[in-house]
């Protein structure tokens, strides 16, 4: 069909080893009972653990019988299965509207009798961006909507939503409005997809230019470990519980502690050899030829059967953003933080190119380079702390236009005619912070003990920040404003860079050359001779290097006490789980299970505890300063620093497929490092607001400009 959405879905048939769980718990359970002979013992746990592995080579089992996947098209949508049927099926003559929740992403059927949520769009295989382009091409209305499909479905909030359809607005007052912003970012894409498919003889001609001859390659990094490393781990895990078994079963079987010891290195050989499948499927790599001929693309490598091959005049645009990927374990889709989507001339979908692993950046304008249309999605939402008003004096609203002012060496709150009605002295102010949080300038205000009592926007004060910075300072309360000190720092190192000598003529601190002026204005010859001389020997000084970011006064954090308490627990568990284990496996060589563990678990504890110890007194910490981030260890090696230019934001990282983390990004929004300890987080906060760190993801469509009302 001309338009027509397949959804993603993985090959049908594989190698993979069929029940491998269950058939490791029986080859344990073999190994602990006690059979004779031995021979016969051992044969019948070898065969059972390599049962799974026979069943999946066998042909039948190995047969490439299609997943189901979901199909979007003139028809209507549908769920085809296995066999080539429809196993769900919504015709297009009964869809009035189809709408894509933004909180969990249900893609929902309306239709004459109500509504129905058809299921996620990550576990249909479906991207929003297709299904909206896809779906108002075959004249299906798209509506994206904020809120969750379980309240969309409740019969309650038929007020609030018109029925059927969704050709109405809905309430300002309503439970779900629409989500304009998604909506309109969807409309773009479609709007930017229409405008590539109607010239292609623009980017032909782009094509030509830029030549024909040039490739360039893409590859996602190396995994580590290797995937050589992974093969080797896992068949010398395996080995090694072969030769163990093979050995308990020469030296006899009568002790239950043998039995339990060949159980236990049956176990570690099976899960060895699975875990190294599982990480040999994830450690796939991915690699792009793009020429101005052709794109393509290969997710596995070796295969290039399996290579997608895309070529130029077929691809109107490609759309590069957050999309869907295939699990490499289960074949399932799942959300992937990088994906291209190759759209035809028809606006149909081509191909769904895998680019997990790749830098977009680098991705978007290599294609650019060769002549394609790239699409990015819009600008997000810059994600930044929430403040509120609290601590604002009730005088404040009462005193009609009320000003903050500095009066008398402390700070107080005027009326309209100047008169001071509340005042607070010089010796309750511990110090001052301006700061920028919103994009507006604030103030901080701390007592003598270093405690926050009082924050609120200068706005609210009805005062400038130049005005209350320079005020303050004049009247001697001290005043800290690392923003406007870093802007100005950063100005002065790039005004005085064009004055600096070249690098071959100075080995240490750049000098600048300031030529003397002064003599042009004393007359005679005897000035014309001073000014030559002068101009022959120019005047120089030096420029200070900036601050080392490891050396720089500034904040030193810690881990928090709980995670190093948690973290001394775990390790000596671990050391004791070792322990443990130990006298399980060497008990019947040591004199039996309880001797070795009379004394290996006391050795286990001690381990631990003194090995926590010496990795405890040498513990990371992280420096914020004004010149940067680094993380140093107690005893003062630096393991990294980043320079104030090179930090883009701080904060917590929200992956999908990984747990939250705490990095740091540059300014195009790439993560630079990640803190492997977790501070304090309000503590980190306050100290990169204090030392004019960004706190939270860089906003990379945005410009940094100064702090406010420099």
């Amino acid at each position: 069909m001309e338009h027509e959405l397949v959804g993603l879905a993985g090959p049908g048939g594989r190698w993979r080893p069929v029940a491998a769980g269950p058939f490791a718990l029986l080859a344990v359970a073999l190994a602990l009972l006690p059979i004779r002979p031995v021979w016969l013992w051992a044969a019948l746990i070898g065969a059972v653990a390599a049962i799974p592995w026979l069943l999946g080579a066998v042909p039948e089992a190995r047969r490439r019988r299609p997943r189901p996947y979901w199909r979007l098209s003139a028809a209507g949508l549908e769920q085809i299965g296995p066999d080539g049927l429809n196993a769900v099926s919504y015709e297009r003559s009964r869809i009035d509207a189809l709408a894509i929740t933004t909180g969990d992403g249900v893609l929902t059927v309306f239709h004459r009798f109500g509504r129905t949520a058809v299921g996620g769009m990550t576990t249909m295989g479906l991207e929003p961006l297709a299904v909206f382009v896809t779906a108002r091409r075959l004249g299906i209305p798209m509506h994206v909507l904020d809120g969750e499909a379980s309240d969309l479905l409740d019969p309650a909030l038929d007020e609030a939503l018109s029925v059927p359809g969704l050709d109405d607005d809905v309430p300002g007052g309503g439970t779900l409005p629409r989500d304009h912003a998604a909506e309109r970012r969807l409309l773009d894409q479609e709007a930017a997809l229409m405008a590539a498919a109607h010239e292609p003889s623009v980017r032909a001609a782009g094509r030509s230019v830029r030549g024909t001859g040039d490739e360039q390659r893409l590859d996602t990094p190396e995994p580590l470990p290797s995937r050589r490393r992974v093969v080797l781990l896992g068949t010398l895990t395996a080995l090694l519980g072969v030769v163990m078994i093979v050995r308990i079963a020469v030296d006899g079987t009568s002790a239950f502690g043998a039995r339990l010891a060949a159980g236990c290195w049956t176990l570690a050989a099976i899960g060895g050899v699975l875990a190294a499948r599982r990480r040999l499927l994830r450690a796939a790599r991915v690699h792009w030829t793009i020429t101005a001929e052709r794109l393509l693309v290969r997710a596995r490598p070796g295969r290039r059967r399996e290579a997608q091959d895309l070529r130029a005049g077929d691809v109107a645009a490609v759309v590069v953003g957050p999309g869907l990927r295939l699990d490499p374990v289960s074949g399932e889709p799942r959300r992937a933080d990088l994906a291209a989507l190759a759209f035809g001339h028809r606006l149909e979908l081509l191909a769904r190119l895998p680019a997990y692993g790749l830098d977009g950046f680098q991705l978007a304008h290599a294609l650019d380079d060769h002549g394609y249309r790239v699409i990015t999605p819009g600008a997000r939402a810059p994600r930044r702390p929430q403040y509120g008003l609290e601590g604002l004096p009730e005088v404040f609203s009462q005193v009609p236009g009320g000003r903050l002012v500095v009066a008398d060496g402390g700070l107080g709150w005027a009326d309209a005619a100047g008169d001071v009605v509340l005042k607070m002295p010089e010796d309750r102010i511990g110090g001052i912070e301006l700061l920028t949080i919103g994009g507006h300038a604030w103030v901080r205000l701390y007592d003598t003990d270093g405690d926050e009592f009082f924050a609120a926007p200068l706005s609210a004060l009805r005062i400038s920040r130049t005005d209350l910075r320079d005020a303050a300072r004049r009247a001697g309360l001290p005043v800290n404003d690392a923003e406007y000190d870093a802007y100005l720092s950063a100005a002065f190192h790039s005004a005085v860079s064009t004055l600096a000598v070249p690098e071959e003529e100075s080995a240490g601190p750049a000098p600048a050359s300031l030529p003397a002026q002064s003599a042009a204005r004393d007359g005679g010859s005897g000035g014309a001779a001073q000014a030559e001389l002068l101009d022959e020997h120019d005047v120089t000084f030096t420029v200070p290097a900036p601050p080392d970011p490891a050396t720089a006064p500034g904040a030193l954090l810690d881990a928090t006490r709980r995670s190093r308490v948690g973290t001394y627990g775990m390790s000596v568990l671990l050391c004791e789980a070792v322990a443990l284990l130990g006298a399980v496996w060497l008990g019947p060589e040591l004199g039996g299970f309880d001797r070795t563990a009379s004394w290996s678990a006391p050795a286990g504890l001690l381990i631990g505890l003194v090995g926590y110890w010496l990795y405890d007194r040498n513990r990371p910490q992280l420096r914020v300063s004004s010149a940067g981030l680094a993380v140093v260890t107690r005893r003062g090696r630096v393991e990294w620093n980043l320079g104030r230019d090179r930090v883009g934001g701080v904060g917590i990282d929200e992956a999908a497929e990984r747990m939250p983390r705490l990095v740091v990004w540059s300014p195009s929004g790439r993560v630079l490092r990640q803190v492997a300890f977790p501070p304090d987080l309000d503590a980190l906060r306050r100290a990169c607001e204090r030392y004019g760190l960004p706190w939270g993801p860089p906003d990379a469509d945005r410009p940094a400009p100064p702090p406010p009302e420099l």
